[in-house]
């Protein structure tokens, strides 16, 4: 971002990145819009046209059968005829020319009757020349020729009947449908390319501008090196990984469904690559000098992924592919992928709103202390962060508001830091976080409805815990303002919400009347985004029409058009740095997979309370390693076996993996959420918390407030249902 706005995003980054994106993310909604948009066309034409789905919506083929023919053969079959046997090969079928074959007639004998004790002669019972006794009706010819002839005529009939309703308006409604069908079944076939042009663009937009996520910001020379290094590497290994996997692919005789994905990898992986050289000789003009063994901290995440499994696979097994292999498992799980790209746009849409410092003067007025402000802010933060997807997600949306918000009301920087991680982590389990769908579809012995049934009691517990270990924590006199004060105050701030709340329900009204879709797990990365982006527009004007005239141009609120601008060009970094370490993720538990650990472990232990303490344990270094999306593939092919093999019940044992996950979030060394929360919030307001003496738990309260919270949850989680017998009932 340069010029005189520094808000304003360079002409080449918009025409290489954002404006790709936004493209490839448009046409996602698009035709996840055309799927239920298809469908109430087809509602619609069977209110209009009875019969449209099943008789008028294409073109009827002419019967084929020959009605005329059929009675000229009924008539040579009902003549008179000598008493002579017909030949054997006579077959009533070659009558038919539209291959139905010959009907059956109208009337069967009953099974086991002798056809000879029809024809009795009245001298014996000899059939030969005799004259039939007790005939009752025609031969069976002629029954078969009746009824083919009726068949026929029916056909005839259909058609004609058919012909008559298939008006102009017919056809042209179905002219309609057929290019909606046409570009939602294109939409369809092309998932995996759209998730893979979408993570290398965004892939290369976060390795131009450093932006990939890593325990430390790169400062030093020898950070930069190292960092850049490091990606350089990975990227090597990844290129070699996928030419090998395309050479085994072509060399196997098999045809490939979609040849050309390996083409679009080497490109991106290829231009990847060049950019990490260029950043290698051309340092940022800020870098200061030195560094050390601490640089390392400053590598990715997703580079140390794929360092480590990329190595594995080359020296353990010499299998170049393998790295390849399990990255394409983003491709194979492209819809659910692409979800989590909607819901990154979602939350910068968000971001660029002020729906969260709006959000914030409803509470102002009661004059909170900040450790009930905190408590505040995390649990009314639960909900977008189910609608966000992830708790890292919500936290790069909202986090700096929330920071910014509890500092103003007195809040430590440690404790303003916690809640600020802490934020995304609750509503994770509440529908409809797309992490619970990704596990119910992995997962056939659980649903979401199961889920996030109980996940709510999970949300509730972990409110119930974060409000007691919030006002133990206080270090303020518990004093509110009088509601005399603070209910007037309210009110006023609940006025300038009132337009988003009409706009965000006339918008969800359409939907649900005209589509008949609602905000579901299911639907809610595809109206999201559409009521964002008009909830935006009416911001932008009435933040323009609340600025002060006399405001410096650098800080009066940007338009609609440079909102949406800034909100997609920030999605397309945090995009390419979320799905580059989800990838990666994905590689390296398939190493745990493949390297058979968990073969290792007893089939049983004895005891269901011995093996769930194990996979607390197992759990949460994984969580604490892994990205989840990522981890739950992992925890899906190898984990949830000695779960299921010592009486662990399903919905038990995912409800102990996400909030292990959540807590792993939070956990050092990683702790992926408080990397992003630094992100957001700057490493300077970070340096300023660790300087601030006092005692271990203040030094430390960043850290220690959320995994206390979240670890005492997760041993209630985990160890309290096992007293009882009806858990997933």
């Amino acid at each position: 971002m340069h010029g005189h706005d520094p808000r304003r995003v360079s002409w080449l980054r918009l025409g290489v990145s954002t404006t790709p994106a936004v493209v490839l993310l448009l046409t996602v909604i698009s035709y996840n819009s055309l799927v239920l948009v298809y469908s109430q066309l087809s509602k619609l034409g069977e209110r209009l046209y009875p019969g449209y789905n099943r008789l008028l919506r294409v073109e009827p083929t002419a019967p084929t059968c020959d009605v005329a023919a059929l009675r000229a053969r009924l008539a040579a079959a009902a003549a008179p005829k000598p008493a002579t046997n017909a030949p054997a090969g006579d077959d009533v079928d070659a009558l038919f020319e539209d291959g139905d074959g010959a009907p059956e007639p109208a009337v069967k004998a009953p099974a086991g009757d002798d056809v000879d004790a029809l024809f009795a002669d009245e001298e014996g019972g000899e059939a030969k020349g005799g004259e039939a006794k007790g005939a009752t009706g025609p031969p069976p010819e002629v029954l078969a020729f009746q009824a083919a002839i009726a068949q026929c005529e029916a056909r005839h009939a259909a058609f004609a009947d058919i012909q008559v309703r298939r008006t102009d308006g017919v056809k042209s409604f179905r002219s309609v449908e057929a290019v909606v069908e046409q570009v939602r079944d294109w939409g369809i076939a092309h998932q995996r390319h759209l998730i893979l042009l979408l993570l290398l663009v965004c892939a290369i937009t976060a390795s131009a501008i450093r932006g990939h996520i890593a325990l430390r910001p790169p400062q030093r020379r020898l950070d930069h090196y190292a960092a850049e290094g490091a990606q350089l590497a990975t990227v090597g290994l990844l290129l070699w990984s996928v030419w090998a996997h395309k050479g085994i692919s072509e060399g196997a005789g098999v045809r490939v469904a979609h040849p050309e994905l390996y083409t679009i990898w080497l490109v991106g992986l290829a231009i990847m690559a060049g950019i990490h050289v260029i950043n290698l000789v051309r340092l940022p003009a800020d870098v200061q000098p030195g560094g050390g063994l601490g640089s390392l901290l400053s590598v990715p995440l997703y580079a140390t992924m794929g360092l480590i499994a990329g190595i594995y696979f080359l020296v353990a097994e010499n299998h170049p592919a393998g790295l390849s292999i399990y990255l394409t498992k983003l491709t194979e799980y492209a819809r659910l992928y692409l979800q989590v790209g909607l819901y990154v746009w979602i939350g910068m849409l968000l971001k660029q709103t002020r729906l969260a410092e709006l959000t914030f003067d409803v509470v102002r007025p009661f004059g909170l202390p900040p450790e009930l402000l905190a408590f505040v802010a995390v649990v009314g933060a639960a909900l977008p962060t189910a609608y966000s997807g992830a708790s890292g997600i919500f936290v790069i949306a909202v986090g700096a508001v929330i920071y910014q918000e509890l500092r103003k009301a007195g809040a430590r920087r440690q404790l303003a830091l916690a809640a600020t991680a802490m934020s995304g982590s609750l509503g994770v389990v509440l529908n409809p976080c797309l992490l619970v769908v990704i596990v119910a579809s992995l997962n056939m012995q659980v649903t979401t409805e199961q889920l996030y049934g109980w996940g709510f009691k999970v949300f509730l517990l972990t409110s119930f815990l974060f409000l007691v270990a919030s006002l133990l924590n206080r270090k303020t006199k518990m004093t509110l303002a009088p509601l005399g004060e603070a209910v007037p105050g309210m009110v006023r701030a609940l006025k300038p919400l009132v337009p988003y709340v009409i706009i965000t329900t006339a918008v969800l009204l359409g939907f649900g009347l005209l589509l008949e879709a609602i905000v579901d797990e299911n639907s809610a990365a595809i109206i999201l985004p559409a009521v964002l982006l008009i909830l935006l527009i009416y911001d932008r004007w009435a933040a323009k029409r609340a600025a002060a005239p006399d405001l410096p141009s650098a800080e009066k609120p940007v338009g609609y058009v440079h909102a949406l601008e800034m909100a997609t060009t920030e999605t397309t970094g945090h995009i390419g740095a979320l799905l580059m370490m989800m990838g990666l993720s994905i590689c390296l538990g398939g190493i745990v997979e493949r390297a058979e650990l968990m073969s290792m472990v007893p089939a049983t232990f004895g005891s269901v309370w011995t093996t769930m303490g194990l996979l607390v344990v197992v759990l949460v270094v994984v969580g604490m390693t892994l990205d989840p999306y990522g981890a739950v593939i992992l925890v899906s092919a190898t984990i949830s076996d000695v779960a299921a093999r010592n009486g662990i019940d399903p919905v038990h044992f995912w409800m102990v993996v996400l909030v292990a996950f959540e807590l792993g979030y939070l956990t050092p060394p990683v702790a992926l959420n408080h990397l992003l929360t630094r992100q957001v919030v700057g490493e300077d307001e970070v340096q300023a918390a660790f300087a601030e003496g006092g005692s271990w738990w203040s030094r430390h309260e960043r850290v220690a407030l959320p995994v206390a919270v979240m670890g005492v949850a997760l041993l209630i989680v985990a160890f309290v249902p096992l007293m009882f017998s009806s858990y997933g009932s």
